[in-house]
């Protein structure tokens, strides 16, 4: 893993969460049960302290980082998608902060919040809990309904239970040259938001 000490910070990891070897975690960290890191992400906490409460997931080449001073939260249960960037933020208890997203210094998001993948949540925004929140700049466009944040919910608790499956099975290995025969298939019952619909 690429854990790293800054200016005599270490991070504290609690050994149910999973950090992803090709993740990387600096400084003034501390995360707490049954999180997933992501390969690629970056968590920062030289100039400030990142605070990833339990049941969070930080996905694949996210950044979490502040100005000097600041303290990052992520409450427990929040769920930040792939590629979002956190900056000197609050993000609620079970929010979802979609991929690609921007979350600038000063953001509270209340609880229970969901931020669309590419929205740009400007500086010194505050949400209410419930927030639907898209756009660039992003603005609440509606309350996120009880089946909003139960589909969510159902979601981040595949990734509560990720990093203990991470643990135990994953592991490096040498690439096969071909199919073998009998390849095991991929279950999955998890539908997408639109899917839920139908």
């Amino acid at each position: 893993m690429s854990i790293y000490s800054f200016n005599n910070f270490i991070p504290v990891i609690h050994p149910s969460s999973y950090i992803h070897p090709q993740a990387c975690v600096t400084g003034n960290v501390i995360i707490g049960k049954h999180c997933y890191i992501g390969p690629g992400a970056a968590l920062r906490g030289d100039w400030g302290q990142i605070i990833i409460e339990d049941g969070c997931n930080v996905q694949e080449n996210c950044t979490v980082h502040m100005f000097p001073g600041v303290t990052v939260l992520l409450k427990a249960g929040a769920h930040i998608g792939h590629g979002a960037v956190i900056h000197g933020a609050t993000i609620g208890k079970n929010c979802m902060v979609g991929m690609n997203a921007v979350i600038m210094d000063n953001v509270l998001l209340g609880d229970e919040c969901i931020v669309g993948a590419l929205s740009f949540v400007k500086a010194d925004t505050i949400f209410e809990n419930r927030s639907l929140v898209v756009g660039n700049p992003a603005k609440k466009i509606k309350e996120v309904s009880n089946d909003m944040i139960n589909w969510k919910t159902k979601g981040t608790d595949l990734y509560q239970q990720l990093p203990a499956q991470m643990h135990a099975h994953c592991k490096p290995c040498v690439p096969l040259i071909a199919i073998e025969p009998n390849r095991p298939t991929m279950d999955g019952n998890y539908k997408t938001w639109n899917e839920t619909k139908d």
